[in-house]
């Protein structure tokens, strides 16, 4: 955005002049900013999944510390990635504490209560050896990275499953219909944003989402026609020129349809 010159009115200037009482010292916001990451889309990857997975499996009281071990987890592997991008681990020390002290006691709770959930360990180790191999490259960006936090995100369905002791094979509709959502959004908000013009993102959003759509019909009517309505908006929204805050308010709408069908077609 250019500079724009603004008309002064008489007496603005010495109003305007900075002093002591009008430095601003930090507030709230910044200081939440320290330990909430603005990754406001990773909130849907991490709540949608556990919600299909309590839709399909039911809820059982060990997935409360679940919820909060998963959310603590997420953030102490943000501000972990953030210190091997940066190099510069005591940076984070404080965030990083902070949330392995949340994170650990839960979790060891949900592993006491439900043994069977340490099956998932290895999918996630080798997932976020993947996001941090990526981090230390600088190249958090990256599609693979990104897959690589979709299935993440989604293997979750599988371990309320597990805390449940409901088999993965009852609600491994749920989570294919996950993953099938999740890829799709990662496809389009680049076609809206970080490669907004690139044809070849366009081509790869509006190819996927058209499997994504014979996949969907496999399961129903309802997951067909929610798919279409995901083909339809990766093939006509780009390029249209909605901002990032327009389209997120989309794909908030976009995740409680998914899961409204899903947990119609599927639980």
């Amino acid at each position: 955005m250019g500079h724009v010159d603004v008309p002064v009115r008489p007496g603005d200037a010495q109003r305007r002049r900075p002093g002591k009482a009008g430095r601003r010292k930090p507030g709230n916001a910044a200081r939440r900013r320290r330990f909430i990451p603005p990754q406001h889309g990773a909130w849907a990857m991490l709540v949608v999944p556990y919600l299909a997975g309590l839709v399909a499996a039911g809820y059982r009281w060990p997935d409360a510390p679940l919820l909060g071990a998963w959310i603590a987890g997420y953030l102490l592997s943000y501000y972990a990635f953030q210190a091997v991008k940066s190099r510069r681990v005591q940076r984070y020390r404080t965030q990083l504490v902070l949330y392995a002290a949340v994170a650990a006691p839960l979790a060891l709770l949900v592993v006491v209560a439900r043994p069977g959930v340490l099956v998932y360990a290895p999918g996630y180790a080798a997932l976020f050896a993947v996001n941090t191999w990526y981090a230390a490259r600088r190249q958090e960006r990256a599609f693979v990275n990104d897959l690589a936090s979709v299935l993440q995100s989604c293997l979750m369905v599988f371990v309320v499953a597990a805390v449940a002791d409901v088999p993965p094979a009852a609600v491994f509709g749920m989570f294919v219909l996950c993953v099938a959502y999740f890829v799709g959004t990662v496809c389009y908000v680049k076609t809206i944003i970080r490669e907004r013009g690139n044809p070849t993102y366009l081509r790869l959003s509006v190819g996927y989402h058209v499997l994504a759509l014979a996949v969907a019909a496999w399961f129903g009517l309802m997951p067909a026609a929610l798919f279409a309505w995901l083909l339809a908006r990766a093939a006509l929204l780009p390029g249209r020129g909605w901002t990032p805050k327009r389209t997120g308010v989309v794909e908030i709408v976009n995740c409680a349809l998914m899961l409204l069908v899903a947990g119609t077609a599927l639980a």
